[in-house]
């Protein structure tokens, strides 16, 4: 049943997010050839996402994830929603790096409205570079407005996992347990990847580290990128 549910909910992103999905790969391989790089971001389990496009088998090696330990659930529950809803966190974490012209910045956020991803978002797009939200407009429309605009609004391309608000999936009929958020921000993802690879076969990816020759096929992106991503030290 909830297998059902998963691939109908896959699907239907699929089928919904073609055109957005060719948009947000179109920014990245702009991004590609301007040697920019491509700036990831989320609060709470959005960071499983985050997680996703960062130093990842198969993932592109020119991605800064923007994070801050209080976002993180696992550094404690209750700070990680109070940290979301505070106003100026954004403006801290884009305080060592920010995305400019040459960049694109993609932001996962189910609900959308919180001050952080919208604060991002608005201080990525004063600088000229180009926003990819992956969000639910269902859930944005549900969710109490906190930061003035909400992170959809303030994107120049939305990816719409199209997740009930709430985020839970089962049972049908009254939702209140299986989120499908994590999967469908991963397809998504995912999605734009396959899509870059198809328009630039010179992107630049990871391999595994654990098949033959990809510590050495990594060694080169590492050269190239660990400078400007701290995270890959």
């Amino acid at each position: 049943m909830i297998g059902d549910l998963v691939t109908e909910a896959v699907r239907a992103a699929e089928t919904d997010n073609a055109e957005q999905v060719a948009r947000a790969a179109e920014l990245v391989v702009k991004s590609l050839r301007a040697d920019g790089l491509v700036f990831t971001a989320g609060a709470g389990h959005s960071l499983a996402a985050v997680a996703e496009t960062f130093y990842r088998a198969g993932g592109l090696a020119c991605v800064y994830p923007l994070y801050h330990p209080q976002l993180l659930p696992l550094h404690g529950a209750q700070s990680s929603t109070s940290a979301e809803r505070r106003s100026g966190l954004a403006a801290e974490v884009l305080g060592a790096a920010a995305p400019g012209p040459e960049d694109v910045l993609v932001v996962f956020s189910t609900s959308g409205v919180n001050p952080y991803p919208v604060e991002l978002a608005r201080a990525a797009r004063a600088a000229g570079a180009p926003v990819v939200a992956v969000s639910s407009r269902r859930s944005v429309a549900a969710a109490p407005r906190r930061a003035g605009s909400t992170l959809i609004e303030e994107a120049d391309v939305v990816l719409d996992t199209g997740v009930r608000p709430g985020d839970s999936s089962f049972p049908p009929e009254e939702p209140r347990t299986a989120a499908l958020s994590t999967i469908l921000n991963a397809f998504l993802w995912n999605a734009v990847l396959a899509k870059v690879v198809t328009l630039a076969e010179d992107a630049p990816l990871w391999r595994s580290s654990n098949v033959a020759g990809g510590d050495e096929a990594n060694s080169a992106l590492f050269a190239r990128y660990q400078p400007r991503v701290p995270a890959l030290a």
